[in-house]
């Protein structure tokens, strides 16, 4: 017989008949069932089988799907479902969610997961957990990388539900990953500095990377110094080799002196005094520690030594965007869109 699981919030204990209308309920969401692979409409039919499906095993099977009900830990408020999908005679298992919208943003969704994740390295031993996703799912994906999971790949035409096909995402965690992740700095560094890019080394900066889900926000490193070897040209000026380029101020950023991001500033000219805050990454490992905040009061103590009156930056909104950061720190946006992201700028 399965034991239940606890959190500091969460109980996540094998599903039960009376858990059919909270099942049919959620995945008949409309919020909750785009990107999923289940058909629409769904229905309590569908729901109730699930649940019957689940029952039959008092234990996950080593060839199977186990299905859990996250509730509160009095087991009185249902929250969602997770199911873990054990292969390779309990080796490896898939892992899956889903989480009533009332309940999203409060990290109900990663909270289970890493208890179950838990259980399955801990207890059973797996070698490996994965997941599959859309493309567009990025709040399943955040979920994802805050347990730890990296990405692995993008396959084209791979998930067929009745007559449409899309792609699919493919997202994994081993043992050593999970260690590496579980075991990264998270308290606030004592210093954080931004020093000039120099040959040796460099290597170790071009590999910082954000999770997958933010590559849509900031380009790589490697881009970025490519940017920095070939500036583009000014605003109002046209691609003729001797007009002039946006001049590059690039930084690796150091914690406690140890590499973990990546910041570019362009600088400011004549008819462009705001200094434009070009590129901000941190590394997966390194975020959530407060470092992207302390850039930025660096940044901003960069533009006043330039004596420019204010900075600009634009964002691409969206789950996982940096405009929380960006506001906290006082941009505001101009009204202009360049490209699909939304200009902001802050008063120095």
């Amino acid at each position: 017989m399965f034991t239940p699981l606890l959190t500091e919030r969460l109980l996540l204990r094998p599903v039960r008949v009376s858990d059919s209308d909270a099942l049919f309920e959620r995945r008949a969401d409309p919020k909750v069932s785009d990107l999923q692979d289940w058909p629409m409409p769904y229905s309590m039919e569908r729901a109730q089988s699930a649940i019957e499906r689940a029952m039959a095993n008092d234990d996950p099977p080593n060839n199977g799907g186990f299905m859990l009900t996250i509730a509160d830990r009095d087991d009185t408020e249902i929250y969602g479902d997770i199911s873990m999908f054990l292969e390779d005679d309990g080796r490896t298992s898939g892992v899956g969610y889903s989480v009533t919208p009332a309940y999203w943003s409060r990290g109900f969704a990663s909270e289970a997961l890493t208890a179950m994740l838990d259980w399955l390295f801990d207890v059973k031993g797996i070698s490996r957990a994965y997941a599959m996703l859309h493309p567009d799912n990025h709040r399943s994906a955040r979920v994802l990388e805050t347990c730890g999971f990296v990405y692995e790949g993008h396959t084209r035409n791979a998930c067929w539900i009745e007559d449409e096909v899309s792609d699919d995402l493919i997202y994994g965690l081993t043992p050593e990953q999970r260690t590496e992740w579980n075991e990264r700095t998270r308290t606030a560094p004592e210093t954080v500095e931004l020093v000039e890019p120099y040959p040796t080394g460099l290597w170790s900066v071009i590999e910082l990377e954000t999770h997958r889900s933010q590559e849509r926000f900031v380009a790589p490193v490697s881009a970025s110094l490519a940017q920095v070897a070939v500036p583009p040209f000014r605003p109002g000026f046209g691609d003729n080799p001797d007009d002039p380029r946006v001049v590059p101020w690039p930084r690796i950023v150091h914690a406690d002196g140890i590499p973990v991001g990546f910041v570019m500033l362009g600088e400011p000219y004549e008819t462009h005094p705001d200094a434009y805050l070009w590129r901000l990454l941190i590394d997966r490992l390194h975020q959530r520690r407060g470092v992207g905040q302390r850039v930025m009061e660096l940044v901003i103590e960069q533009a006043r030594a330039w004596g420019c009156p204010g900075i600009l930056v634009s964002w691409v909104p969206g789950v996982g965007s940096p405009e929380p950061l960006y506001r906290s720190m006082g941009f505001e946006p101009t009204g202009e869109i360049d490209d699909g992201e939304v200009v902001a700028r802050l008063q120095l």
